[in-house]
């Protein structure tokens, strides 16, 4: 089941307009990768809140930091990976955290 922000719900004229470039823009960038929309059956183009998002960062690393599309791609696989990293870190702390409770009901059983 999707969640609501990874759900394609914008059609191409309306997020265009909530992240501030033109349609032309967004179809290039769907081109070149950096953004993946959905697709109705009709085939129209379904942009989800993720997706917006991933427009603005872009737009705001272009506009405002003054990086280059290239730029952007490794920017935007850098955060990935830090999602991706941060995801593998919080399930080895809850990995540690239950080994660590199962040792010291061990530790208990064992004293008792």
């Amino acid at each position: 089941m999707m969640d609501w922000e990874s759900k394609p719900r914008y059609v191409i004229s309306i997020a265009a307009r909530m992240v501030g470039i033109e349609t032309y823009t967004l179809r290039y960038y769907e081109k070149l990768g950096l953004v993946h929309p959905g697709r109705s059956d009709g085939n129209t183009r379904l942009y989800s809140e993720e997706d917006i998002d991933r427009l603005r960062y872009i737009k705001t690393f272009m506009s405002d930091c003054g990086v280059n599309l290239a730029g952007v791609e490794v920017a935007l696989h850098l955060m990935q990976r830090m999602k991706e990293m941060q995801r593998q870190i919080e399930e080895m702390e809850e990995k540690i955290e239950k080994l660590m409770e199962s040792e010291i009901e061990d530790i208990e059983w064992k004293e008792e």
